[in-house]
């Protein structure tokens, strides 16, 4: 390996790893959503064995090592299902279930925040389950879930850091690769740094002005 001093030209690397972080982060965020807000349906309707089902899913998810869901997913699955992932691909099956593992315990938390009494009373109207969560339940929950959201966004944004270590070249593994060839860390590591904080304080602002919107919306509407 060839040394080096830390060039400009280094930062263009770093970006380059940023994009593939963010790509990362949106992706399972993403899914993430998807998966977790069905699951908070299935236990809104309380559908039978599929309640008890997802609910043992998020728990497992929600309370075991990301780093070790990445090595089960990425070297555990080729072997228990006779298929190839990708790093990438092994990145995004573990962030998305992990995301939607939390996104579960903040849509049931916001859920349950609703009065029974205005559910009960949508139903005395005639509105049906799936018109009640529509118009009634949904409108509330998602006013109230959007700051725990926002900090588990910024949380998982984090957390995209420990794909590098099944090969994903993302952020941290171009600051990583950089250390070892200027052999200047402080300087590598600071970058990183920064570069996480400064997307964090976009998700975190973005977020904040998102969740003032819907809060107005809300009172607004009298909920």
């Amino acid at each position: 390996m060839q040394y080096g001093s830390f060039t400009w030209y280094d930062l263009v690397l770093l970006a380059q790893g940023l994009s593939v972080s963010v790509l990362v982060f949106l992706a399972t965020s993403a899914i993430g959503l998807v998966l977790g807000v069905a699951w908070a349906t299935v236990r809104f309707y309380r559908i039978p064995v599929l309640m008890q089902l997802v609910t043992l899913v998020a728990e497992t998810l929600k309370n075991s090592p990301v780093l070790v869901q990445l090595f089960l997913v990425f070297f555990g699955l080729p072997v228990l299902a006779q298929i190839n992932v990708t790093p990438v691909q092994a990145a995004v099956i573990t962030l998305s279930g992990n995301t939607a593992a939390f996104i579960y315990v903040i849509a049931v938390s916001a859920i349950e925040s609703v009065g029974r009494d205005q559910i009960e009373a949508a139903r005395v109207f005639g509105l049906s389950r799936w018109q009640t969560l529509r118009r009634v339940v949904s409108p509330q929950a998602t006013a109230f879930a959007i700051g725990p959201l926002i900090g588990l966004a910024v949380n998982q944004l984090q957390v995209t850091s420990l794909v590098s270590v099944i090969g994903v070249v993302d952020l941290t593994k171009i600051g990583n690769i950089l250390n070892l060839r200027t052999l200047e860390p402080f300087i590598v590591w600071t970058a990183v740094g920064v570069l996480y904080y400064l997307c964090a304080k976009l998700i975190a602002r973005l977020g904040g002005k998102l969740e003032a919107r819907l809060r107005a919306h809300s009172d607004w509407k009298g909920l």
